[in-house]
């Protein structure tokens, strides 16, 4: 019997996928996949070549557009700081009460409720600037009369030096010098009637800020905290810790300049009270006071303190000792501007002494008074703010100087498994 064998069915042939080993590399279109899946982009691709000048040439220009941008923003600044220049200073001056008062009412805060502290520590810095003046003043007040003769005395030795001299033999004596005084005064009476007015306007504007600048330091010193937390809620709650180091930053930057000018000051005071004692000039020490008060007005305060010592040293000893006293009271204040404010106000703001001779430069050219007084303290808080920014990622936490901010994508090798696979 004949026997049939079925045919065999061969099954219809695929493509054989190719085996996986170990140390396989993945092919690059699934490896294009997994970097779209992760990255969540399309892989970088080379931009196209600019046609616009050279690479130096396009950074250039980039910088240049970023510096056109900060000198706008600061002529804005200083625009908007000129209409409003009296609450400016109100704030400026209410800072500067809070920084020294601070301490002061935390003493205080030991022994009694917090907003009766820092009105003690108010009350105390009053008594303290009031009891100075006052001595400086009863202090002159009581020796008026001497010092008046004493005076008259200073000018008549003044006059017989000058004339003595063949080119100014026709000044002639103290009786001439105040006959032509009041004639030139008389003839310029109108323009300073003018300049009266407008004094008296800046008095006024003057005694505004102050009375504004202790309305504020009442405020900054018992809801000082609460007023920045309320102003810390306009601020993403992720952005908290930055603003709160950065102004920490700031405000010990501002501190360490408030402490630092009063030691320079306390510094004059005492250096022109020794320096006024060994050379014999009466009211040695009012006149340290107001040496001690007059640093802390810059240009003004320091020029105004030499001219009284000086008046008062020609009358009570004569020219001679007037110019000894003034040669003498204008090296005190070389020293004071190119000593010990770059070392003591420096160190305390971390500027090198150049930084704040070219910022009390430039404020003076651009602000005048005002832009002498607030250069310093302002360059040293916004440098300590950056500082801070540049050092604190985004979550507040310090970034080690190693550590890249934003970090880069992984490697191939090391991709992690695409989500519905399973890693092998």
């Amino acid at each position: 019997m004949a026997m049939t064998a079925d045919a065999p069915t061969v099954a219809p042939t695929t493509a054989a996928e190719p085996p996986t080993t170990p140390g396989a590399t993945t092919p690059e279109p699934v490896a294009e996949q997994v970097l779209e899946h992760v990255a969540g982009q399309v892989p970088a691709q080379a931009p196209p070549p600019s046609t616009f000048g050279a690479p130096w040439i396009r950074s250039a220009g980039e910088v240049a557009w970023k510096l056109v941008g900060i000198v706008a923003a600061v002529a804005i600044v200083f625009y908007v700081v000129g209409l409003i220049q009296v609450v400016f200073v109100a704030l400026f001056l209410a800072l500067v009460f809070t920084t020294v008062l601070l301490p002061l009412g935390d003493f205080y805060d030991r022994v009694m409720p917090r907003g009766l502290a820092m009105a003690a520590s108010l009350l105390t810095a009053v008594l303290a600037v009031g009891a100075l003046v006052t001595y400086v003043v009863s202090s002159v007040v009581s020796r008026w009369e001497d010092l008046a003769i004493e005076f008259a005395t200073g000018l008549t030795d003044l006059a017989g030096l000058l004339t003595g001299i063949p080119m100014l033999a026709g000044i002639g004596g103290p009786d001439k010098w105040l006959e032509d005084g009041g004639a030139w005064l008389q003839s310029h009476a109108g323009d300073y009637a003018g300049t009266a007015a407008q004094s008296a306007g800046s008095i006024a504007e003057g005694a505004t800020a102050v009375v504004l600048a202790i309305f504020c330091t009442v405020f900054f010193l018992t809801q000082g905290g609460r007023m920045w937390r309320w102003a810390l809620d306009f601020v993403p709650a992720d952005r908290h810790d930055r603003w709160e180091a950065a102004a920490a930053a700031g405000w010990t930057s501002f501190s360490g300049f408030t402490r630092g000018m009063f030691f320079v000051a306390l510094s004059d005071g005492i250096l022109a009270g020794i320096f006024l004692s060994v050379v014999g000039v009466p009211l040695a020490l009012p006149l340290s006071v107001v040496v001690f008060l007059g640093a802390f007005i810059p240009m003004i305060g320091p020029v105004a303190a030499i001219v009284i010592s000086v008046l008062v040293a020609l009358a009570a000893k004569g020219p001679v000792l007037a110019l000894v006293v003034l040669i003498g009271m204008v090296v005190v204040a070389q020293l004071d501007a190119n000593v010990l404010q770059p070392l003591i106000t420096g160190k305390q703001v971390s500027l090198h002494p150049v930084v704040m001779a070219l910022v009390v430069a430039a404020g003076s050219v651009l602000g005048g008074l005002l832009g002498a007084v607030v250069a310093v303290p302002l360059t040293a808080v916004a440098w300590a703010v950056y500082c801070t920014l540049r050092r604190t990622a985004a979550d507040g936490t310090p970034v080690a100087p190693d550590t890249p901010a934003v970090q880069d994508a992984p490697a191939v090798g090391a991709t992690p498994a695409v989500e519905g696979t399973t890693a092998t």
